[in-house]
Formats: structure tokens, C-alpha cells, sequence
């Protein structure tokens, strides 16, 4: 019976094995491979940059913005408060139970699975793992088969960092995600579109094991009469088109005024125009779409409903989507259906804010939201609705605050991390009571003869 169990779980073994040595469990331990992973990224940063130019033609701007940098950050988060956050929490114990003591201890689940998409391919595959070894945990890695040169960085770093027993890289297509969800993990982390996160969840379910999916879906803007339409037009712009749109949290369409449509069309044209230069195509800090099959999906959205008024330029041998932007297009129609995932805006118009706060109500609650304007209308979008994380005069920009819990919710996904968030995410909240013996309360057991003096003290 053991035989046969170690063949099915032949990636997870190693790393039971490891678990089970209890190296993990030392705080100190787990502060000084963060330190590690820390000096390993810093110190591999031209390969880093090499590598998400070669898969998504990123920047070396965008790549520390989005990437890089964000991962660091998480990093010097976690090193500066675990201890505290490892501590065991004294809780208040009922007179029912007295003498006695009560506590909560972080411990780790175990073995946890992470499973990162293309599009993010180096924060979303590591930022996690701060939060999984941080709890104290071991990992398996999954990278993107589509970010292969990403994948190929992040495997010397981890290398470099942690014994295979400690967490292990396995690249490759989809089939080895398959092998390993086939396998009993204590935790999974899953990063993608909400189909697979379905898959994910159904594997999960064979073994119980607890699941997080961070998801996606279509996160909506809205320009509120009372916004600053210039700078409204700059952040929703600049929000849309990092990483040429495929972004989860990216604002997928926008609504505005009908008296308005016209000047914040002409801001956002502007705001490319300053941005990426009269031709997208040959800035340097314009990315690419990841793969052939993306670019073509992406152009025929372009022409699902509504009318180009800038943009719309399509290469599909070098994976080029311009910056687009869309008037006129139908409510039910494909490309406000599905998530776009990729660099174009449907603007839509409104007279009331009730009629958008209805349309955003009876579609599925997504990732993210983003109003613009004046504070009580705001407070009264987002008292109305329900998103996994929001903005208020701003794009994208809560999931770098480390102190923010970030997920989504419904469809948009299960669960919260990054900062603390994390390091909880990754941990059993282990309830623990410890009773006195030098008194035996008599009222707890029968007969109960006290029962009235028992009520008073529950």
C-alpha cells in the first residue's frame, strides 16, 4: 500500500520528507532564505529583465514597476514583521472553562502547490511562495509553459536558494499541472482564468485540500460627472495599457457621461500619444501579447461590436495589439461578455450613476472596481456594489500596498494575500486551550445539578 502511494506521489514526497525534518517550523530559518531569495533576485536582475523582454517584451521600467520591484518589496515586508506575526495570540478564555488559558498558533499547512499564469509570470509565481515560506511551509512551483525564459530564471534562483526538498520547480505543459493536481497537496495557489480555477478547485476537492484562486474577470471604471477627466483618462489609460492589457485587475471597460464621452476619448488618445509616441509598435516600453493564438483572439474582439476611434492596428506575426480604444458597442456583446485581457477599451456612456451601478450588479462581481470623482458619490458606488478590491481616483495600485489584502470574490476568486494576508493564508490557525489542574470545576459534569449557576457563566 505505501509502495503504491509513493507512486502517485512521487513529486510530493521529496518534499514530506523534507517537511517532516521540522527546519521550516524555525522562524529564523525561514527570515534568513527570504533574505536569500532576496539577494539571489537583486543579484540575478539582468537575467530577470532578459527574460520577461523575451517572453513578453517588457521593459526593464515596467518589469521592475510591476515585477521586480513588487516582489522585493514583499519581501523586506515579510522579513521586518514575521517575527511578530509568528508569535502565538493570547485569546480570553470563558469562566465556563476556567482555570484555564487559550492561545492561537500559526503553523504550517505543509506542502503547498503553486500554480502561476504567463502574464505576470515572475511576481505571481513568487509572491506567493514569500507568503508559503514565510508560513513555514514547503513548495511546489508550477511556472507557465508560455513564459518559458521567465521559468528558466526563476528555477536558478531557486536553486540557488532552497534544496529541491524544500521547494522544487516543475516547468512544462499542461499535462504536468495535471500530475501534479492528481497529487494530495496540504494547500494549492492558483493564479489564472476562473476555467481552470474550476478544474483546480474540482482536483482540489478529491483530497479536501483548501484552495486559493485568484481569478480575474471584467473590472469595471467609472468617471463620475464630478472627476477630473484628464487625470481620469491618465490613470484608466495607463491601468489599461501596462502590459499591453493583460493585467487581471485591469480596468476592462469604462463608463462616462454621455456629455463627456467626447472629452475623455480625446484625453485617453492624448495620454497614449504621450505615453507610447504616434507608433506604439516601435516604443520600447510597449509590450507584446504573450503568444500567436492571444493576438488573433484579440483582434476579432476588436470587431465584435462598436466602432475603433483609435488604434485597432493589428500584427500578428509580432504579437502587436495597439493601444484601442471602443464607442458604441453593445452591452451584450462578445467582447463585454468575455474578459478582454488585452489592450482594448469599450467606452460606454451613462446618464445616471444608478444605471451603471445596476449594469455592474447584474454581471459577476469582479476582481476589481475604479470610480472617479467627488467623495460622497464614491462612498455611495462602493456601499452599492461588490468587487474583490477597489480604487478611488486611481487604477490597479491597491495590490502594491503590502499591508492590503488582495483577492477577489464570486467569480473572481477565493481568498486574500500579499503582506500579513499571506503569511495567514499559508497557516492553520490552530485554536489551543490549556486547563489547570488544581481545581476541577464540578459544574461541567453530571448530574447537573447547578445548571442556572452554569447559564450565567456562558
Amino acid at each position: 500500500m505505501v509502495e503504491s502511494e509513493n507512486r502517485k506521489e512521487k513529486y510530493t514526497i521529496p518534499l514530506r520528507e523534507f517537511f517532516d525534518k521540522g527546519t521550516t517550523r524555525d522562524v529564523a530559518c525561514r527570515i534568513e532564505r527570504l533574505k536569500a531569495l532576496r539577494r539571489a533576485i537583486i543579484g540575478q536582475m539582468k537575467e530577470i529583465n532578459a527574460a520577461l523582454w523575451s517572453d513578453l517584451r517588457k521593459s526593464e521600467g515596467e518589469a521592475y514597476l510591476t515585477e521586480i520591484g513588487m516582489v522585493l518589496g514583499e519581501i523586506n515586508y515579510h522579513v521586518k514583521h514575521l517575527r511578530q506575526w509568528a508569535k502565538s495570540r493570547r485569546q480570553a478564555t470563558p469562566l465556563a472553562v476556567w482555570p484555564s488559558k487559550s492561545w492561537i498558533m500559526y503553523e504550517p499547512y505543509g506542502v503547498v502547490l503553486i500554480i502561476a499564469p504567463w502574464n505576470y509570470p515572475f511576481q505571481l509565481l513568487l509572491e506567493p511562495l514569500i507568503g508559503a515560506i514565510s508560513a513555514g511551509n514547503c513548495v511546489v512551483l508550477k511556472p507557465s509553459p508560455f513564459a518559458p525564459a521567465t521559468a528558466e530564471v526563476i528555477k536558478k534562483i531557486v536553486a540557488a536558494v532552497f534544496e529541491p526538498g524544500y521547494v522544487s520547480v516543475f516547468d512544462g505543459e499542461g499535462n504536468v499541472a495535471e500530475l501534479l493536481l492528481s497529487e494530495r497537496f496540504d494547500y494549492i495557489f492558483f493564479t489564472g482564468g476562473s476555467h481552470f480555477g474550476q478544474h483546480v478547485m474540482e482536483m482540489a476537492a478529491k483530497h479536501l485540500t483548501p484552495v486559493t484562486l485568484e481569478l480575474g474577470g471584467k473590472s469595471p471604471c467609472i468617471v463620475g460627472r464630478g472627476a477630473n477627466v484628464e487625470i481620469a483618462a491618465r490613470r484608466t489609460a495607463w491601468g489599461k495599457f501596462i502590459n499591453a492589457g493583460q493585467t487581471c485587475v485591469a480596468p476592462d471597460y469604462v463608463f462616462v457621461h454621455e456629455n463627456q464621452r467626447a472629452e475623455f476619448v480625446e484625453a485617453v488618445r492624448l495620454t497614449v500619444k504621450r505615453f507610447y509616441g504616434d507608433r506604439p509598435c516601435d516604443s520600447p516600453d510597449y509590450p507584446r501579447i504573450v503568444h500567436r493564438e492571444g493576438t488573433e483572439r484579440l483582434a476579432n474582439l476588436i470587431h465584435a461590436s462598436g466602432q475603433v476611434v483609435f488604434g485597432g492596428e493589428v500584427n500578428v506575426e509580432e504579437r502587436y495589439i495597439a493601444p484601442t480604444v471602443l464607442i458604441d458597442v453593445e452591452a451584450d456583446s462578445l467582447i463585454m461578455r468575455e474578459e478582454i485581457f488585452g489592450p482594448i477599451l469599450p467606452v460606454l456612456t451613462y446618464r445616471e450613476i444608478d444605471d451603471v451601478i445596476r449594469f455592474v450588479n447584474k454581471r459577476d462581481k469582479p476582481l476589481a472596481l475604479y470610480y472617479f470623482g467627488p467623495k460622497r458619490e464614491a462612498r455611495e458606488v462602493l456601499s452599492r456594489t461588490s468587487s474583490g478590491g477597489a480604487c478611488v481616483n486611481d487604477t490597479i495600485v491597491h495590490l502594491a500596498n503590502p499591508r492590503l489584502p488582495f483577492g477577489g470574490v464570486g467569480m473572481s476568486g477565493v481568498g486574500k494575500y500579499h503582506g500579513k494576508a499571506s503569511f495567514e493564508l499559508f497557516s492553520n490557525l490552530r485554536s489551543v486551550v490549556k486547563s489547570f489542574t488544581f481545581f476541577d470545576n464540578p459544574f461541567r459534569y453530571a448530574p447537573y445539578k447547578c445548571l442556572n449557576l452554569l447559564k450565567r457563566f456562558m
